[in-house]
């Protein structure tokens, strides 16, 4: 299996074990009640060995909430998540370790009410 598709399945099912609502692909239909969860894009880079590939994946993860008051409540979530991907050390087929994270909380006005928006974006190697 393609090793950024394996990393983002073994992410979305530990996500979604937090009992939170888990969206990939796109976002969700306007509607959904928050806070959710938006599995968002992967970017790989490997090089190939003798024996195996290894690289780096950079993976984006977003919490969304509809009330700028839920700060509390999106770096909650935000903690969870980062602890899951740090916790995420063997999958089938690779090993991964997280080398970085970036957290941001921001507001976001993309709707007709506030929301409050959180971006994690997790940097792995694997092996």
């Amino acid at each position: 299996m393609d090793p950024q598709q394996e990393l983002f399945t073994a992410l979305l099912l530990a996500i979604k074990d937090l009992g939170y609502d888990v969206y990939d692909g796109c976002l969700p239909a306007e509607g959904t009640p928050y806070p959710f969860v938006y599995l968002a894009d992967s970017q790989q880079i490997d090089q190939g060995t003798k024996s195996q590939v290894i690289g780096t994946i950079y993976q984006s993860i977003h919490v969304w909430s509809n009330s700028p008051k839920n700060r509390g409540t999106v770096s909650g979530m935000m903690l969870d998540i980062k602890r899951v991907c740090r916790e995420l050390e063997q999958t089938e087929h690779y090993a991964w370790f997280v080398r970085y994270m970036n957290q941001q909380v921001l507001p976001d006005n993309t709707t007709s009410e506030p929301l409050l928006h959180g971006v994690l974006e997790v940097e792995y190697q694997f092996t």
